[in-house]
């Protein structure tokens, strides 16, 4: 236990926050919506430091525990348990960090409704830092249904022309599969008497309920993740949300589904894990290489990151199932790493957006000519998305495929592919969209990037060029928890 409840502040200083602007009501009062928004979110990360700071290195128990009766029923019992170890804390940093940049990013260009965009980033950043932090089952549920309406408003009211279409898309395929893990979530309180997560790690069970406890989550957190071929709701969102829904959706949601698999299906069911483990690598490889194909015949900036999003969360899950140090750490140095990547990249789509409102690479030609500044930022950002070494998109990489060569010659065949594919698409479309004689008169009058731009954008860069020149801060912090995982699984229960 802590005496200063940081879990809790991460959790509901954005919510509150979230509230307090919402209330600032009209767009008469934008400019205090906005102020409001980035005070909330600078304290929301300044609240999340500590975890880092005081965190125990060496110990793989959770930490910054709270725990307190929540709500008492006749046959229920809930808990408000709040705690992380060395697996959820980055998330929970890399989550409260985001949410700056997304603020910062709409600060011109939302126009209208501003404090009910601003107030709905807020809230599900408070809603997502919950499903990090969650130890008690029944918590982590609502959690994790909560942050798809923030989300589906987002993209539903200032998303583009099929905006609707891509929110519902979006919402089913993402409660369909939740209605899985609920019922996944009941018989384990069924058997054990308990919603508390860490209770259900030291549950036995046998290996015909293990077995349909591990679908009912590889469907839940497939759909999240998204793996193939349950990833076709993904490229819709991204195209049709505003770029600070992009930021988010790439940056923090979609390792709502990877860190499941960790919180849940291997420690609950190791056994189940085992057994199947050859499957999940199997759709991650489809992930890696047919996805990776897929993005390389892209015409939408947008589209094409969204495929490669895909692509390299399948790297995420392929590491989570190989039981090795490495395949499991640089799976996690993978997610940590393409939160900024992928964060960064449609910052930058956006920033060409709101220049000339269009995402089509055909469109462009000679950036460089006329914004030499932003050409030099997406560069990094293109060869981090690419892998290059010294940047944070190599480590997580090449740790991962170390990982598969000691699991399998042929799965690091296949996953190094990955190095080839991203390298092709992600510098094709820089070259179409850089490179070259100026294509247009719009792109003629292009204005570099101005001081907000400039900041946003270089204090990415900055952690992108930090993660991968020197990634032991990131590293030590996972350790002990991933091992104690690994001894968890490898030991079984059966």
């Amino acid at each position: 236990m802590t005496d200063i409840p940081f879990l809790s502040l991460a959790i509901w200083v954005p919510i509150i926050g979230g509230l307090v602007v919402l209330a600032t009501g009209s767009d008469r009062n934008a400019p205090l919506a906005r102020t409001l928004a980035l005070v909330t979110a600078v304290f929301g990360f300044a609240v999340t430091i500590p975890l880092y700071t005081r965190f125990d290195v060496a110990s793989a128990a959770m930490q910054f525990t709270e725990a307190r009766s929540w709500v008492w029923a006749s046959h229920f019992k809930f808990d408000y348990y709040l705690g992380v170890d060395g697996l959820s804390v980055w998330f929970v940093l890399l989550n409260a960090f985001i949410t700056i940049f997304v603020v910062i990013a709409g600060w011109q260009v939302i126009r209208d409704r501003v404090a009910q965009y601003m107030a709905a980033f807020l809230i599900m950043s408070g809603l997502m830092n919950g499903i990090f932090a969650a130890l008690d089952g029944v918590l982590f549920y609502v959690f994790f249904e909560a942050s798809l309406i923030p989300l589906y408003l987002i993209i539903g009211i200032w998303g583009g022309p099929n905006r609707v279409h891509a929110a519902i898309k979006f919402f089913l395929f993402t409660l369909a599969g939740s209605l899985l893990m609920l019922l996944a979530l009941l018989y384990l309180y069924s058997v054990s008497g308990s919603f508390n997560i860490l209770d259900w790690h030291r549950l036995p069970l046998g290996m015909g309920a293990q077995s349909l406890i591990f679908f009912a989550f590889l469907i839940a957190f497939g759909v999240k993740v998204p793996m193939w071929p349950v990833h076709t709701w993904l490229p819709d969102a991204h195209v049709e949300a505003p770029t600070g829904g992009s930021v988010v959706l790439a940056a923090i949601a979609l390792k709502l589904g990877a860190y499941g698999f960790l919180r849940f299906s291997l420690p609950i069911v190791p056994n189940a894990a085992v057994e199947y483990a050859p499957l999940v690598i199997a759709l991650s490889l489809i992930a890696v290489v047919y996805i990776g194909l897929v993005a390389l015949v892209q015409a939408d900036m947008k589209k094409l990151v969204a495929y490669s999003s895909i692509s390299h969360m399948g790297f995420v899950t392929l590491g989570f199932f190989m039981f090795n140090l490495f395949g499991i750490e640089g799976a996690l140095i993978q997610m940590i790493s393409h939160g900024f990547v992928s964060a960064a990249m449609f910052l930058c789509i956006g920033v060409l957006y709101d220049r000339m409102h269009s995402r089509q690479i055909a469109d462009y030609g000679g950036v460089v000519k006329t914004m030499p500044k932003f050409a030099a930022f997406f560069m990094l950002f293109a060869m981090a998305n690419a892998g290059l070494p010294a940047t944070s998109g190599f480590v997580g990489e090449f740790t991962v495929i170390l990982g598969a060569v000691q699991y399998n010659f042929w799965v690091a065949f296949l996953a190094a592919t990955t190095l080839i594919l991203g390298a092709a698409y992600t510098l094709w479309m820089y070259k179409q969209v850089v490179f070259g004689a100026v294509a247009n008169d719009h792109v003629a009058q292009l204005v570099d990037l101005d001081a907000r731009e400039f900041l946003f954008l270089a204090a990415l860069a900055f952690c992108v060029l930090a993660m991968g020149l020197y990634p032991f801060p990131f590293t030590e912090v996972m350790h002990a928890s991933v091992n104690e995982l690994l001894r968890h699984v490898t030991a079984g229960k059966l």
